[in-house]
């Protein structure tokens, strides 16, 4: 007995050492000395099969099972399997995935419905990434969970075959369809919830799947979720994206009405608001709107003394849509600046709760530093309005007095544009989302200059700002200050913002002496839209409107209708983004109103850039809106030589097509106020001489306006970038 014990233990331990031919040697050797222990024939099956001799393993199995009764078989194939699981598992943590593989293909043969088993098949079958549709088929696996009584189940296993799915095939019909089954199984297990929530946002946010992302979300409301609002607040988005506006206002509304704290309501509170301007639901919107100021001004009277930072982040997010209804700054700006402190606050607790620890600038930077390091971090460094008008910057950058660097946030491949920048920059990140390593990352670098192209359309990005990983913080072109007190400079010139500006902004504003931004040109395509083609007389006016639904504000909506009913002969084009319906019914009701014909509106949808900018060669006035003016489009429009009517106003919002047209050198079409407004697109429409003028004088502009000088800007750009490194070196010396 004792050799025999001996015998096991050498066994084993080769077994343990991966010298499985010596172990299934010292098996044999036991089997012949107790052939009655039947453990000896499956172990040293099991040794076989670990070399790959699979018909030598099957044999040794049958062999001992031959002379057992019924009762026995079951028995002894409830050991095996036993064994068998054991051993799968054991070579799965020691990530021998194509071994536990063999294994559990073996324990399918003999116990094909033992669900524990598929499970960790799918499993391994990802880890060797594939996940293969005839044996999924064949496996049955959904059909055997579905028969399987609740709390039989080992839940872990299924939360952690449903994360894997969902990371490695997000796409495929059998993650909704295994994430669904399991749900009996599962309810109110808070891991699986917010792993499908965590699936659903990637899949209808980054891969703008909409459809699965709905139907995802709906099943993690099945789960016994005590707080839905979460949940509530992701569905009304996909919804919105999938241009279900009616379903999203649905989830917005139920979201908020479940809302309790005064920061979760303004969170609910702004998401309903997009998409009620969306719709062109403009009345609600305003007492919604009025509704947010006041819930704001409360907060803000009585702060809450701890706010995790997900509420503070949808705090700063929701003071974004003040400018499309008030042209106040003095108004909404305060507001602004205090919940952009309040959020920092609250990031750079958590940051530190977490490891972070905040630079000490004045410690590394107290001498002078060539060539100035500075960063860019952007997620709009791509096919966007950003990447567009930046990329001139890049181009012309010199390179020997400073070093650029450019930190793509949330990074996706497969951009053209984004290629190119890539290549214009000394040292490139090509980043997640997490604000903290971002900011490491920088403050590793050593980055004199930090230069936050987005604002606060992008959380990320305004969460690396907050933690002030760089001595010199600048906010430039993406959208008007953020407000936040890590912010040092504001990007602006003469026009953009008004003189009194200073007394309503947290960060100092920088005035460049003529524009804040300057582009070489764009491309131009090939027209694709002809005016016979949109049944427009070659003789009429073409007026044309291309901003998107929240942005057209019904005051200068009519006050564009009735230029059109003033000017005979006219038509007014309007770009139907995003919705084609909404927009038609929109401007088609204001035209009753105004006493405007249908039939003198056009409506187009969106298009590629050039093909765009190519086809605003049939328009012969641009009509800008307010609060709310253009930037980019008004851009395009100067560049093709259309003459445009903007109305200027206090905020950002309301003065960068006025900034762009003194820049270009022409005043003609810039009013102050609504009268003017009409006045001014009344004239251009009948005047096709002055309109002649305009396009000739936009023509030759292109040779020496500033705002067509990229080269000359970017020089400005640098001069100005240094005069701040010499600001900041003066200040910490004293």
């Amino acid at each position: 007995m004792e050799n025999l014990t001996n015998l096991e233990q050498t066994a084993y331990s080769s077994w343990m050492q991966g010298n499985y031919n010596k172990a299934a040697q010292l098996y044999e050797q036991a089997i012949l000395a107790n052939p009655e222990k039947l453990e000896y024939c499956w172990y040293l099956g099991l040794m076989f099969l670990l070399q790959e001799k699979e018909e030598e393993a099957h044999s040794t199995w049958l062999l001992g099972m031959m002379e057992a009764s019924e009762d026995q078989t079951e028995e002894w194939t409830s050991e095996l399997l036993y064994i068998l699981h054991k051993e799968a598992l054991r070579l799965e943590e020691l990530q021998q995935v194509s071994a536990s593989w063999l294994i559990r293909q073996h324990i399918r043969e003999i116990a094909p419905t033992d669900i524990h088993n598929l499970l960790h098949l799918i499993k391994l079958a990802i880890a060797q990434e594939m996940l293969p549709d005839e044996e999924l088929q064949e496996w049955q696996v959904t059909q055997l969970i579905k028969e399987m009584p609740t709390d039989t189940l080992d839940a872990n296993l299924l939360v952690g075959v449903s994360e894997q799915l969902f990371k490695f095939a997000p796409l495929h019909p059998f993650c909704y369809e295994f994430a669904e089954v399991c749900l009996p199984h599962l309810q109110g297990n808070s891991n699986f919830r917010d792993l499908v929530l965590v699936a659903a946002v990637n899949i209808g946010l980054s891969m703008g799947e909409t459809e699965i992302a709905i139907s995802l979300a709906d099943l993690c409301l099945r789960i016994n979720a005590p707080h839905p609002e979460e949940i509530l607040g992701h569905l009304a988005t996909f919804h919105e994206k999938n241009q279900n506006y009616s379903k999203a206002q649905e989830a917005a509304k139920q979201r908020y009405a479940l809302c309790e704290s005064l920061p979760d309501k303004i969170s609910a509170n702004d998401l309903l608001i997009k998409v009620l301007l969306i719709e062109g639901k403009w009345e609600e919107s305003y007492a919604r709107m009025e509704q947010q100021e006041s819930m704001f001004i409360s907060l803000l009277q009585q702060p809450p003394k701890q706010m995790d930072t997900v509420t503070a982040s949808r705090l700063l997010t929701a003071t974004f849509y003040f400018p499309y209804f008030w042209d106040e700054p003095r108004r909404t700006r305060p507001i602004q600046n205090q919940v952009a402190e309040l959020f920092q606050n609250c990031a750079q607790t958590y940051a530190k709760s977490k490891g972070y620890k905040l630079p000490q600038h004045r410690e590394r930077n107290s001498i002078n530093t060539k060539p100035l390091k500075i960063g860019y971090v952007s997620n709009s460094l791509r096919k966007h309005s950003v990447g567009w008008m930046a990329r001139w910057l890049f181009q012309y950058h010199d390179h020997r007095r400073f070093e650029i660097y450019g930190y793509f946030v949330d990074y996706k491949p497969g951009d053209s544009l984004q290629d190119w920048l890539i290549s214009k920059v000394d040292r490139v990140y090509k980043l997640g989302a997490d604000s903290q390593d971002i900011a490491t990352q920088i403050v590793a670098d050593g980055i004199d200059i930090l230069v936050d192209l987005d604002s606060l359309t992008l959380q990320a990005t305004y969460q690396v700002m907050a933690l002030k990983p760089a001595p010199i913080q600048v906010t430039w072109l993406g959208l008007d200050a953020s407000g936040l007190p890590a912010i040092d400079y504001y990007l602006a010139d003469p026009y953009v913002l008004p003189d009194d500006a200073e007394d309503y902004y947290s960060e100092k504003i920088w005035r460049f002496p003529q524009t804040y931004i300057a582009v070489d040109g764009f491309e131009v395509g090939v027209p694709t839209r002809r005016r016979q083609d949109l049944d427009i007389p070659a003789d009429a006016v073409v007026y044309y409107s291309g901003q998107t639904s929240s942005k057209r504000h019904p005051e200068t909506a009519r006050s564009q209708l009735k230029i059109i009913k003033e000017v005979s002969n006219s038509y007014f084009l309007i770009k139907t983004w995003p919705d084609v319906d909404i927009v038609k019914d929109f401007f088609r009701q204001l035209a009753d109103a105004e006493g405007v014909e249908r039939d003198r509106l056009r409506f187009l949808p969106n298009e590629p850039e050039e093909t765009h900018r190519a086809n605003l060669g049939i328009v012969d006035v641009v009509l800008d809106t307010y609060p709310y003016s253009g930037a980019t489009t008004t851009f395009e429009t100067l560049w093709m030589g259309i003459p445009i009517v903007t109305r200027v106003g206090q905020q950002w919002a309301a003065r960068n097509s006025y900034t762009m047209m003194m820049n270009a050198g022409v005043t003609e079409g810039i009013a102050w106020t609504e009268e003017e407004y009409i006045n001014w697109g009344i004239r251009l429409g009948n005047d096709s001489e002055l309109r002649k003028q305009i396009y000739w004088r936009l023509m030759n502009s292109r040779k020496t306006a500033p705002l067509w000088n990229a080269e000359k800007f970017t020089r400005q750009m640098e001069d100005a970038y240094q005069q701040m490194w010499e600001n900041y070196l003066q200040s910490i010396r004293g």
